[in-house]
């Protein structure tokens, strides 16, 4: 698990629909089968997120509605279960999510999570254990949180594969 190949990374450019801004440069990152699904995933996810720079770590879900973070890129690792997740908001994607999966919102990503088994857990995080801010897409958010996206930039080390891993190699080549 040292060794994740770029080339299995799956990434999606989402676009502002006018509610949600999504990220205009950074685009989101899923890393399929990326954790080990062991004995303690969880424990794995917080080693490897803690030496990577990745801190405020939480286990729990995925909220049920629409929402985004301005101010902070966030790691989500699927430690448990499975779950189809809306990924940049109602003109986004639908994705299959599953033990194993990480995904990457860059700051500004839309997220809610459509369905999943009654299992399904995630480890989240944020560079430096950036304070996040909560965000729907009402109106009256904007322009301010357009103007936050645009100011953060990417994080020092991917979240789980530090200085070589496929964040540092996408996101530093935008």
């Amino acid at each position: 698990m040292e060794h994740f190949d770029t080339d299995d990374v799956r990434t999606y450019m989402l676009d502002d629909d006018g509610r949600i801004p999504n990220n205009p440069t950074f685009p989101l990152l899923v890393y399929p089968g990326a954790i080990p699904t062991g004995d303690d995933p969880v424990g794995f996810c917080k080693s490897r997120l803690g030496d990577n720079g990745w801190a405020g770590t939480w286990v729990n879900g995925v909220f049920d509605y629409h929402h985004y973070h301005s101010n902070t890129h966030e790691f989500l690792g699927v430690v448990a279960g499975r779950a189809k997740l809306a990924l940049g908001g109602p003109e986004g994607v639908e994705l299959e999510v599953e033990a194993g999966d990480a995904v990457v919102l860059p700051a500004g990503t839309g997220h809610k999570r459509l369905e999943s088994s009654s299992d399904f857990r995630v480890v989240g995080a944020y560079p430096g254990g950036q304070s996040y801010d909560m965000n729907t897409g009402a109106p009256d958010e904007r322009p301010e949180v357009v103007d936050n996206i645009r100011r953060v930039g990417p994080p020092d080390k991917d979240p789980l594969f530090g200085d070589a891993g496929p964040l540092v190699d996408i996101w530093g080549s935008v």
